[in-house]
């Protein structure tokens, strides 16, 4: 019973400790959080100009993804408007036609089909052409049955090469034409943006950490002497440190914040033209920001820069410090 009860109060009392130990690294974690901000409040100027700095370099890549987001909407129109036109032989009747239309309308990934008959077609055409009356003067209809297949938006190119092949190997159809040669160079320009997309954010990235590094080394040599008293006193690198990182943290979470409002800012003035834009497109697709999501891992990447930059700093710089 004795050696029960001791134990019991042996595991209190380590429970105790363990809660008095997170406890006290909690405070200290919080106590160098405030005066991190403390300290660039003090500084508010030179604080001010290093996170608009941030927020501009963060809001390039930012509002490149919102670009991205919004053209891959805008290209989705364009893909819908790619058609396959299938021209059948003069000999095919509508029946036939409208059969055939029926069948490759059933097929996987064909989204939509039109069967144009040669009248409906010579109609079209001396409509929207001035050449009304020299068609009149022909012995017949020269235009031939046409099925115009719209494919999947989503299909990949590979994939709308191979419809292409399938629609020319039926027995009834003449020629099968794509232009291919735009659809390519759509999807080109999309890798190119993509590509670009990543370096500049990579570069860019690159800029938030040497900024803040920057900003922290300065920071650095302005407490050089008491840097110098702590470590003469026994402070560790990592207790010196802790401050310095919250430092970066804080101007990494201001320049983020400052990047969704420059982000705001540039989407209410090009709202205008935009919304031009989008009504030329019959509304087919709605502009996008960067959503709570988006706007949420702005800001983790922007806390993420900070510490990261003001990390690499403080370690190299704190080697180089030693008490006289």
């Amino acid at each position: 019973m004795k050696q029960r009860l001791s134990t019991r109060l042996a595991n209190h009392r380590h429970s105790s400790r363990l809660q008095t130990a997170l406890e006290g690294w909690a405070a200290a974690h919080l106590r160098c959080l405030v005066e991190a901000l403390g300290r660039m409040h003090r500084r508010w100027l030179a604080s001010l100009l290093t996170v608009l700095v941030i927020g501009i370099t963060l809001a390039l890549p930012a509002g490149l993804y919102v670009m991205m987001k919004n053209l891959e909407g805008l290209t989705y129109s364009w893909k819908s408007s790619v058609q396959i036109s299938v021209y059948l032989q003069r000999a095919v009747d509508d029946y036939s036609g409208r059969d055939l239309a029926q069948q490759i309308g059933a097929h996987e990934h064909v989204e939509a089909v039109e069967y144009i008959s040669p009248q409906e077609g010579l109609a079209a055409f001396k409509q929207a052409s001035d050449f009304g009356d020299a068609l009149a003067a022909l012995p017949g209809n020269p235009l031939p049955p046409v099925i115009a297949v719209t494919p999947d938006p989503n299909l990949p190119r590979a994939t709308i090469s191979s419809l292409l092949e399938e629609l020319r190997a039926y027995s009834s159809v003449e020629q099968a034409e794509l232009d291919q040669a735009w659809l390519q160079r759509l999807h080109a320009i999309l890798a190119l943006l993509h590509r670009a997309a990543w370096v500049i954010g990579l570069l860019l990235a690159g800029a938030v950490i040497f900024i803040v590094g920057n900003t922290i080394r300065l920071d650095i040599e302005n407490r050089r002497e008491e840097i110098e008293v702590m470590k003469r006193i026994g402070a560790s690198d990592a207790f010196i440190r802790r401050p310095f990182l919250y430092s970066g943290a804080w101007y990494g979470f201001s320049g983020a914040l400052t990047a969704l409002i420059l982000l705001g800012i540039c989407f209410l003035a090009l709202a205008g033209p935009l919304g031009d834009l989008t009504h030329s497109y019959g509304d087919a697709f709605q502009l996008r920001g960067l959503g709570w999501a988006g706007s949420f891992k702005l800001i983790v990447i922007g806390v993420a820069l900070g510490w990261g930059g003001c990390a690499i700093t403080v370690s190299r710089r704190l080697q180089h410090i030693e008490p006289g």
